[in-house]
């Protein structure tokens, strides 16, 4: 009764051992790993390998859809940088020579190199202001932005708008200098 207890054991160990001892996928450094690309069901005794691990080849195939999202998002992030910030005066949403001169150059950059990008527009204010007066004011200048946009050809189906009012200032300051950095309207790329 004894051999067969130690048999049991050693097997035990055994298979402990073999499974414990698989191989882990590798990462380099500064790697975060793949989220599986396959739908429930579909294929995963294919993907995987006799003791359950991802198989090298599955890691290969997955990784074009982590530099897919990346390349979008650089292409998204170059947009947003060339889309030029319209500012406004004081308690106004009125569009003045310079920020007409910049929508116009957006919408030639959205007609001319980017005909299928969709934009939003976010109306900002300064600190000054209750919070309902100052979004009710970014969105009057978002929607200033946008019907300009629109009159210049880009079509109003590729255009949205939204106020932050004063919470997304991009200067802390709490003086002109400041609060007119923060009288804008910013562009972003919507999917």
């Amino acid at each position: 009764m004894s051999k067969r207890m130690g048999c049991f054991f050693m097997m035990l160990l055994c298979g402990s051992l073999v499974a414990g001892g698989c191989a882990k996928k590798e990462m380099v450094k500064g790697e975060e790993p793949l989220a599986s690309t396959a739908k429930p069901g579909e294929g995963t005794q294919a993907k995987t390998g006799a003791m359950g691990n991802v198989a090298r080849d599955q890691i290969v195939k997955e990784a074009p859809v982590v530099r897919e999202e990346s390349s979008r998002q650089a292409a998204e992030a170059v947009v947003e940088s060339a889309m030029g910030k319209v500012y406004f005066d004081f308690d106004s949403y009125l569009l003045g020579k310079t920020a007409q001169d910049t929508l116009s150059e957006n919408a030639e950059y959205l007609l001319k190199k980017n005909p299928t990008v969709n934009i939003q527009i976010a109306g900002n204010c300064d600190e000054r202001g209750s919070d309902e007066y100052n979004l009710a004011l970014g969105e009057r200048r978002a929607k200033a932005a946008l019907n300009y946009l629109v009159t210049l050809g880009v079509p109003a189906d590729r255009l949205s708008f939204i106020s932050y009012g004063k919470e997304k200032p991009v200067d802390p300051g709490h003086d002109e200098a400041a609060w007119a950095k923060n009288r804008r309207d910013d562009f972003f790329v919507i999917k």
